[in-house]
């Protein structure tokens, strides 16, 4: 029997989010009932009418978490539920930040729905799904690097400790999500006879595809679609294009970690894993190739897409990040779409905005 049956009720946190949106639709598709935090009233009712125009706006509830950080923010959310998925953390990307603004955030939000979900949800909820991020697992090297679960992403962390708020902006933001997890598993740790739940990370690297959640306009999509949309829709200067087009890492397509997240609230033996999610690595040039050979019938609005230098047939892409999924493989089981089906319904979604 799945630890988290169909027809259970489900806590999205943050769940208007570019990931969390397809999660919440995933589970409302797999007979779930969810309720959501939102920041906002109004951001609450947006999404519930996007839900409501996908036929799935019944089996969705929200409740208003302004501040995340706040002591008990989280204990009216977690009463009553089965399971608990915890998306809600700040994307942050500024050279005038101390690390602190950045990292103190994402850890106090973990913290918080953990508490909550200790002190006030400890009777009926099963499981807690903690959405990670590949950057609590990488390190940069000037060599290509195959990681694992084993690995932790020190380097960022020492940065922030040793430049403070001279440290890179992607630096502060991969130390806060390295911390905000190393404080889920020392909180289950620390807690170890009191919890009756247990808890899963997922750690995905670059999360691509088309958006669901409220995006009223190109400027305001997330950081991920937005750097797809810049990178393989909008031309530049062809030495630009060259020098974007080489940059290497991984990706999942969004739909593909939604059904991450259902598995992992199921799947009896994930129970304390942390799990590496992704399709497989990529360099830019890769999508620029498919992205031309598409263009013409998938996104007739463009017909200039940049080309950086296409790579000839034979030719082999270096791949400077490169993260072992086999454990995602055993104990979940996901078939990821290729890089074509994900261009092809993101171009879709493009055209249907207008962009």
């Amino acid at each position: 029997m799945p630890v988290v049956p169909p027809r259970s009720k489900v806590l999205v946190t943050g769940c208007n989010g570019f990931i969390a949106a397809w999660i919440v639709r995933t589970l409302l598709e797999r007979g779930h009932t969810i309720r959501g935090t939102v920041r906002s009233h109004d951001k609450g009712v947006r999404f519930k009418e996007i839900l409501n125009g996908l036929g799935l706006g019944k089996g969705f509830e929200f409740v208003v978490v302004p501040d995340i950080v706040k002591d008990g923010a989280f204990n009216e959310a977690v009463k009553g539920v089965d399971a608990i998925i915890h998306t809600a953390s700040p994307v942050l990307f500024s050279t005038e930040a101390k690390p602190e603004d950045i990292i103190q955030p994402a850890v106090q939000g973990s913290f918080s729905i953990l508490n909550s979900a200790l002190n006030i949800g400890n009777d009926t909820v099963r499981r807690l799904v903690f959405t990670s991020s590949a950057a609590a697992i990488l390190e940069v090297d000037s060599e290509p690097r195959k990681f694992s679960e084993a690995n932790w992403n020190e380097q960022s962390v020492r940065e922030c400790e040793e430049l403070g708020q001279n440290a890179s902006p992607i630096s502060k933001y991969r130390a806060s999500k390295t911390l905000a997890e190393r404080t889920a598993w020392k909180f289950i740790d620390d807690n170890k006879d009191k919890i009756n739940w247990d808890l899963v990370a997922l750690n995905p690297p670059f999360v691509f595809g088309p958006v669901i959640h409220d995006v009223p306009s190109l400027s305001a999509l997330n950081l991920t679609p937005a750097m797809m949309y810049d990178t393989i829709v909008r031309s530049d200067s062809e030495g630009k294009e060259r020098q974007a087009l080489t940059g290497s890492n991984s990706w999942i397509d969004v739909r593909d970690l939604a059904e991450a997240h259902a598995l992992a609230l199921e799947k009896e033996g994930v129970a304390y894993e942390r799990i590496i999610v992704t399709e497989g690595p990529y360099v830019w040039q890769e999508w620029a190739d498919i992205a031309n050979s598409l263009a013409p019938i998938h996104l007739p609005s463009h017909s200039n897409l940049p080309k950086g230098t296409p790579l000839l047939d034979g030719a082999k892409s270096v791949y400077q990040i490169i993260y072992d999924n086999s454990k995602a493989n055993r104990l979940l089981g996901i078939k990821c779409r290729t890089k074509e089906e994900c261009l092809k319904d993101i171009f879709a979604d493009y055209e249907v905005r207008g962009w």
